[in-house]
């Protein structure tokens, strides 16, 4: 099932479970607006090439609309309309003040030199400038895209507007950024990671997890558990996987990695099949790769008796029925990884004051916004009697309806 089927399916049917009127239903599903651009740059060579850029801006009832920018050859508009949406609710399940969008451009940006990216983040820039803004829409980064990209944008939104550091967020320290904002995904599913496992009598410490995806996220959560006491038992990326039943070495695995790239020919763990990382022996599995790897196929393989989705929709719905009826519990995607935007908020206010904030202030603020996340979220599971994906989607789709309907939009 593709991302947007999916994220419809679960906006369905936690509107039934609230009860929605259908014209309010109607109105949250359909994007405010869809934007697609043509960028045509000059490569190195003097050759022309042209690409497709993307911007879905999805709500702005509860503010400016919040999103990242990926660059990726399968950039299409229906993944970028379900992520957008999902950005939506996301944005209202952790109670700050944003709608959801997204964009991205169909392209390979491995292929392009740093030139040539610049030139067609610049070219993208102008043709959205007027669409974007600090209260407007807060493009982020996103899979192909960092900081540079951000300040790329800053600079060429400035040119048109003025100076405006609030108009992106993920920024470079020296030109607004906010500190605590590389590591803020992975230590927020690690928050929300604490606050489901004090349910259940249980902390990190002690327990095993498997972690799929050693990227900024992955590696950041894995830090952070072992620093805690908890063992990472199973790590896999794109160049192998690893396991060692004893917990691998994070702060050693870091530096290989730093170091060669690979997790392959890592000393202390040994080499696994990556695909075996899902159904590997564990307390917790922390899914931080792509979207969909739990499927009807793998789901009844799964031995963890608890999922963190750091990743966008790593759990398809079929996936979800099995798994809930294997006992697992998930905590779900537009809740676990909001700990990346929370801090693009802090980051967006701190712009907007001209005050900058000290690392630890930021971690504090992100901890206490993850762990009322969480209880607001068992609120409404025990109010509607439902699992924790549809406490989180009633709970944010609750928030924007409400919004929506105080401001005089249902007329």
């Amino acid at each position: 099932m593709n991302a947007l089927a999916a994220t419809n399916r679960n906006f369905r049917q936690a509107a039934r479970i609230l009860g929605l009127d259908s014209k309010v239903e109607k109105s949250l599903l359909i994007p405010f607006r869809e934007i697609k651009v043509e960028c045509t740059i000059p490569k190195d060579d003097g050759t022309l090439v042209s690409y497709i850029g993307f911007r879905v801006q999805h709500d702005n009832a509860r503010g400016p609309m919040k999103g990242g920018i990926r660059y990726h050859p399968e950039v299409d508009p229906n993944e970028v309309n379900a992520l957008a949406q999902l950005m939506t609710w996301k944005t209202a399940v952790a109670d700050i003040p944003y709608g959801g969008a997204k964009g991205g451009i169909g392209c390979n940006p491995k292929d392009l030199s740093k030139s040539e990216l610049e030139r067609l983040t610049r070219v993208f820039t102008q043709k959205i400038h007027d669409l974007i803004g600090i209260h407007t829409d807060v493009p982020a980064p996103d899979m192909g895209t960092n900081a540079q990209t951000m300040a790329w944008i800053l600079d060429e939104y400035s040119k048109f507007h003025g100076h405006s550091p609030a108009v992106v967020t993920g920024k470079p320290i020296d030109l607004g950024g906010s500190l605590g904002r590389e590591a803020a995904t992975g230590r927020g599913v690690v928050y929300g990671a604490e606050a489901l496992l004090a349910e259940y009598g249980k902390s990190i410490k002690g327990l095993t997890f498997a972690i799929q995806g050693f990227g900024n996220v992955g590696s950041w959560a894995a830090r952070l558990i072992h620093e805690i006491g908890g063992k990472v038992v199973a790590v896999s990326d794109i160049t192998g996987a690893l396991k060692n039943p004893n917990g691998l070495d994070i702060p050693a695995l870091l530096k290989h990695k730093e170091a060669t790239g690979v997790l392959k020919n890592f000393q202390g763990g040994d080499a696994m099949d990556p695909h075996d990382l899902l159904a590997h022996e564990c307390d917790v599995l922390i899914p931080c790769a792509l979207g969909g790897v739990l499927n009807r196929e793998n789901a009844g393989e799964v031995k963890a008796k608890f999922i963190v989705e750091a990743a966008n929709h790593p759990t398809d719905p079929e996936a979800d029925e099995i798994l809930s009826k294997k006992g697992v519990i998930i905590l779900p995607d537009i809740y676990a990884n909001s700990g990346g935007v929370t801090v693009s908020y802090f980051e967006w206010v701190q712009n907007i004051q001209g005050f900058m904030w000290e690392e630890e202030q930021v971690n504090k603020e992100l901890k206490k916004y993850m762990t009322r996340g969480f209880h607001n979220i068992k609120s409404m599971c025990q109010t509607h009697d439902c699992n924790l994906r549809m406490g989180a989607f009633t709970l944010g789709i609750s928030r924007v309806a409400r919004a929506t309907l105080l401001r005089g939009w249902e007329a």
